[in-house]
């Protein structure tokens, strides 16, 4: 593998709590650092902007995908290494998947939720086999977590697909246990 591309789905809102500001920046920050790419959905507000900013001022490159839509409401991230405009969310996400070699959920909304679950689901359909995980910052996914465990515990998930949820409270040994699932 040449490059190694981590796709990150992220709040577009910054979060209450400065420490998810503080994790976007990390995470960006590791990510440039190592040289790898950032594959993420284009956006300059909230938490997307923070690590696509990191992952450039670390030395990173940047790949932003965004919806036509958004960039007319001037959500977009024009200071990135590529920046694809689509015409819609279904070709933005598939062009992200097609151009990450692993994929992680910081904090973040419905949008964020839903990226990762359909990643999950893909994987567990065979559409792919590319790890992805959870960084579960101040307790963010707890609960999340919980439900996860209890859909186990009612015969509606089973181990083994739950256990392809890898999750950290720290950037770092996530994003190592990512790029070393792919080597």
């Amino acid at each position: 593998m040449t490059t190694f591309s981590l796709c990150v789905y992220c709040g577009s809102r910054p979060g209450r709590d400065p420490v998810f500001a503080q994790s976007a920046r990390d995470t960006g920050a590791l990510i440039g650092s190592r040289g790898w790419e950032l594959v993420y959905g284009g956006g300059k507000v909230g938490l997307m902007g923070m690590v696509a900013d990191a992952t450039l001022a670390a030395g990173g490159t940047v790949y932003g995908v965004i919806p036509q839509n958004l960039m007319d409401k001037e959500v977009g991230h024009t200071g990135l290494t590529e920046l694809h405009v689509v015409d819609n969310m279904h070709t933005r996400k598939t062009m992200m998947f097609e151009r990450a070699d692993a994929f992680v959920a910081l904090p973040g909304g419905i949008g964020t939720f839903e990226e990762l679950f359909e990643i999950w689901t893909w994987h567990q359909l065979g559409v792919h086999r590319k790890p992805f995980g959870l960084l579960n910052i101040a307790g963010y996914y707890d609960s999340l977590i919980a439900m996860l465990d209890g859909m186990v515990a009612q015969g509606f998930l089973s181990p083994a697909v739950r256990a392809l949820l890898l999750v950290e409270t720290q950037a770092e040994p996530l994003l190592q246990r990512l790029a070393d699932a792919v080597a």
